[in-house]
């Protein structure tokens, strides 16, 4: 029996490892909107907001993670994850688990919570990431402190930072897999194998397009920004 979340930040492409599992059997809650994430979200939601508080801003795209791999983990976060996850955890499924990006915003709380399910964190290229708006781009919506943007790029970059950031900070559950946007589309086959092995179950193919790979590139407004680097370098982009 495997329970499985996904990591990834809105518009990392995570839609797709969700219609995967769901195609494989796996159960993914009740209600799915059409991005495959587990509805209705208000409760996870709010528990982005119990956490968020708790993180220290330094300024700049500087925040403290650390307190929040000790810290007793508030009350209020754990009966709002237990809400949003109500019918995952009470369901008799073999195989089961959600995906719902905000997810992110609470990983270090949600790997202390459930430290023996399977991790899968799906990254994508942050310059094609940023080309559309997820709710996340604003991380004071989520009670998380943050330089000011009014450029909706920057503000969408520097969330993405921010999450990166924060699962960076996080020390990696006993069951994690880091799988690559791209190599799930360019390299699909090697890539479903991987995560075959890892998830201990076969899975269904679906439909992958590849020119969601490198959109970027005639993107005529700004992608590319600096403290993109790191990241950039870390997963092989080039």
């Amino acid at each position: 029996m495997a329970v499985i979340t996904i990591i990834g930040r809105g518009h990392s492409g995570t839609r797709a490892i969700s219609q995967t599992l769901y195609a494989s059997g796996v159960y993914m809650g009740n209600t799915l909107n059409p991005s495959g994430d587990k509805v209705p979200p208000d409760a996870m939601y709010d528990a982005c907001r119990v956490m968020g508080r708790r993180v220290k801003w330094n300024g700049g795209l500087s925040w403290d993670f650390t307190p929040l791999h000790t810290m007793e983990i508030d009350s209020e976060f754990k009966d709002l994850i237990h809400a949003y996850l109500a019918d995952v955890l009470r369901n008799k499924s073999a195989d089961k688990g959600w995906k719902i990006p905000e997810t992110t915003l609470v990983y270090p709380w949600i790997v202390r919570m459930f430290p023996d399910i399977k991790y899968i964190h799906w990254i994508r290229d942050p310059r094609d990431c940023i080309l559309g708006s997820h709710i996340t781009d604003d991380l004071q919506r989520f009670g998380v402190d943050c330089p000011a943007a009014n450029d909706v790029r920057r503000r969408r970059a520097i969330s993405w930072q921010y999450q990166y950031e924060l699962v960076k900070s996080t020390p990696k559950p006993k069951n994690y897999m880091l799988i690559r946007f791209e190599d799930f589309v360019l390299k699909h086959d090697k890539t479903i194998q991987y995560l075959e092995d890892f998830l201990g179950m076969p899975l269904a193919k679906v439909i992958v397009r590849r020119e969601s790979v490198g959109r970027w590139k005639t993107d005529t407004g700004e992608h590319n920004f600096e403290f993109f680097r790191e990241a950039l370098a870390a997963h092989h982009y080039d």
